[in-house]
């Protein structure tokens, strides 16, 4: 039993850490919390599966390719819009933080409610193919989906710490982090640094939604529950962190899952609300990692 719920946490944490990560390099760069990234998660899930269940293709596996490239792109595209359209002309307006969080919020309810009246509120599933038993792994049961998702899911998080810390992009993204003046002074283009943490952000919060919903069901208030987590994590690890989101994620998915060995599973917010807490009161700039330093 044990087994199966540090496994399941696994999984879990993976995706919360894929989550955390995209959030993470976004914040690092535009100082707010981007709530929106949810529907962005939202969105990549919902083009996926309009792909996935059409009939515009014979090949099951080439229209199964294509709705997940379909989905990472269009919400790489989703992401990219919202900052162009909403942030950037409130970061001219010079607007303070509550102002973005506002706005941030304004359209992740906005487009959650236009994913609901194209697609219903009825909860949809991905069709990946026939229903297979499992691997046995050590006494717990894994399915090749679940594989899937921790082996995507631990490629991307490293590709994702590489790239910030040794690419002349990842070092550009860290100087504006750190300060966004004189990195201007010394030739780095703020804003094209926020454009490209946007890519990166929307298209690991695409990706993370997609994984998921290979996983579980897809509903248009999935990406509440999923931007909730990846704040959390990235609150334990660190904010502004990037080891440390990861981190954060993994320990989340590890704590809700082990958390429910003797209560009901419906427990497993509650559970996370109750770490966030305990981390707040005693260590509020987390204890799995430390902040980002800038990239001098």
């Amino acid at each position: 039993m044990i087994q199966q719920l540090i496994l399941n946490g696994v999984i879990t944490g993976s995706i919360y850490a894929l989550i955390a990560i995209g959030f993470t390099i976004i914040y690092k760069t535009v100082k707010f919390f981007h709530l929106a990234h949810g529907v962005v998660y939202t969105f990549g899930a919902y083009l996926a599966y309009s792909v996935i269940s059409s009939n515009l293709f014979n090949n099951f596996k080439l229209k199964f390719f294509i709705g997940i490239i379909t989905g990472i792109i269009g919400a790489t595209i989703l992401g990219v819009l919202i900052d162009r359209l909403v942030y950037l002309p409130l970061r001219k307006k010079k607007a303070s933080n509550l102002i973005f969080l506002l706005a941030s919020f304004g359209v992740f309810i906005f487009i959650q409610n236009l994913i609901q009246l194209i697609y219903g509120a009825q909860i949809l599933t991905i069709r990946t193919g026939s229903i297979k038993e499992g691997h046995h792994f050590f006494g717990a049961v894994i399915t090749d989906i679940q594989i899937i998702i921790i082996i995507v899911s631990f490629f991307l998080l490293i590709v994702s710490s590489l790239f910030i810390k040794k690419t002349r992009l990842g070092k550009a993204m860290r100087a504006v982090s750190d300060d966004p003046i004189t990195a201007s002074v010394v030739g780095i283009n703020p804003e094209k640094t926020i454009f490209t943490s946007f890519i990166i952000g929307s298209s690991l919060a695409g990706i993370g939604g997609i994984l998921i919903s290979f996983e579980t069901n897809i509903e248009p208030t999935m990406g509440f529950n999923a931007i909730l987590k990846g704040i959390i994590a990235s609150i334990i690890g660190g904010i502004g962190s990037i080891e440390g989101s990861v981190l954060g994620g993994f320990f989340l998915g590890l704590a809700e899952n082990i958390g429910i060995w003797k209560i009901q599973a419906g427990w497993k917010d509650s559970i996370s609300f109750l770490i966030l807490i305990i981390f707040l009161l005693f260590k509020p700039v987390g204890i799995l990692g430390k902040k980002e330093e800038g990239a001098g």
